[in-house]
């Protein structure tokens, strides 16, 4: 499996619940945040939901 860095770039104000959510469950929440994940099918989703919120970058 790969291993990513998700890093939060942008606010969840004036957002969807589900996007706020979605960033919850990843640990983030706080612009710069970062967190590293396996990049599983589910992490894959839910980066995707939110794709505009967060950059993503491999390690």
């Amino acid at each position: 499996m790969t291993k990513v860095r998700v890093t939060q770039v942008r606010s969840t104000i004036k957002k969807p619940q589900k996007q706020k959510l979605t960033i919850q469950s990843l640990g983030l929440g706080k612009i710069n945040r970062s967190r590293e994940f396996e990049l599983t099918p589910q992490i894959q989703g839910m980066i995707n939901k939110v794709s505009h919120l967060v950059s993503v970058e491999e390690i």
